[in-house]
């Protein structure tokens, strides 16, 4: 990952600590790649949601390929994404649709196109010994790989291309901060990035059914009482990690607390099932059963 940048066109603003969604746009690129086996991230250390190998270029500031040949010299990997520190949506699907489409093309690598078509060799997946060769013959000049453009090492290689409007959208301005920011906030995005943020956030890694709890949710505060809803998926998932399960923990912690709330909801509407024993069709009385019956005269 290269994060060593100038960040001109933000003023020399710390670009990949610029936040978006409450996530730092290296977080969000990082969360993106999380199952890969080697993260290098090209750039002066600090502090990240997960742990990472730090890699520098020299002299710093020698530009992508410099900062590229810096990043290949820590991993033996055949295949390595390289990616840029500013795409706020990129995600771990388009990882692997990329991963996929150089596996069965047979190139050299495979790269977003953006919404206008236009190649971004900063958001790709490449084979190791392609890059190797590339930098080999570019840096043999006198002056090696400083200040030579990505361009240079990509018009030599046969690539394959995959079109994702939204992954390969980065932020080189503060108006594309801007757009990111107000993006995540529509509604068709805003439960799954803060869903995503609050994982982050907490160092959780698990892939849950969020239908399924929000209905939970819902039965929770019309069944029994509003406050009930968060409090009984909090609950949940305090069952859940108790029982030291990944997802189906889960799932089955909410069937039993979706049955509960069905049973609340039931008694006060008086359409509960009859109690054990009792007769088929017959209505169980709204009376606890060690109730003693008032048999005073005067009773009603």
């Amino acid at each position: 990952m290269l994060a060593g940048g100038g960040a001109r066109r933000l003023g020399g603003a710390d670009k990949p600590g610029v936040r978006v969604g409450g996530r730092a746009l290296l977080d969000r690129v990082l969360g993106a790649c999380a199952d890969a086996r080697t993260t290098v991230v090209v750039a002066d250390p600090r502090p990240t949601a997960r742990p990472v190998r730090w890699a520098r270029e020299d002299p710093p500031g020698a530009g992508p390929l410099a900062a590229l040949g810096a990043g290949l010299a820590h991993t033996t990997e055949d295949v390595v994404l390289v990616l840029s520190a500013d795409l706020p949506f990129l995600a771990a699907d388009t990882v692997r649709r990329l991963l996929t489409a150089l596996r069965t093309s047979g190139a050299d690598g495979a790269l977003l196109t953006d919404a206008d078509g236009r190649d971004q060799p900063l958001v790709a997946a490449y084979r190791t010994a392609a890059l190797r060769h590339g930098l080999a013959l570019l840096g043999a000049g006198p002056d090696g790989l400083t200040g030579l453009p990505l361009r240079r090492l990509t018009a030599g290689l046969h690539l394959t291309r995959v079109p994702d409007p939204v992954a390969s959208f980065d932020c080189d301005t503060w108006d594309d901060i801007a757009t990111a920011r107000a993006r995540i906030r529509e509604h068709g995005h805003v439960l799954d990035e803060w869903i995503s943020a609050v994982k982050d956030e907490l160092g959780i890694d698990l892939d849950v059914d969020t239908g399924a709890l929000l209905d939970l949710a819902r039965d929770a505060a019309h069944g029994v009482a509003r406050p009930a809803a968060p409090l009984t998926t909090f609950l949940v998932g305090y069952a859940a990690a108790r029982a030291q399960g990944g997802p189906e923990a889960v799932a089955e912690a909410t069937r039993k607390a979706v049955a509960l709330a069905a049973r609340w909801a039931a008694e006060a509407d008086g359409t509960a099932a009859p109690g054990p024993g009792s007769a088929p069709g017959t209505q169980q009385p709204d009376v606890a059963p060690d109730a003693t019956p008032d048999t005073r005269p005067d009773a009603g």
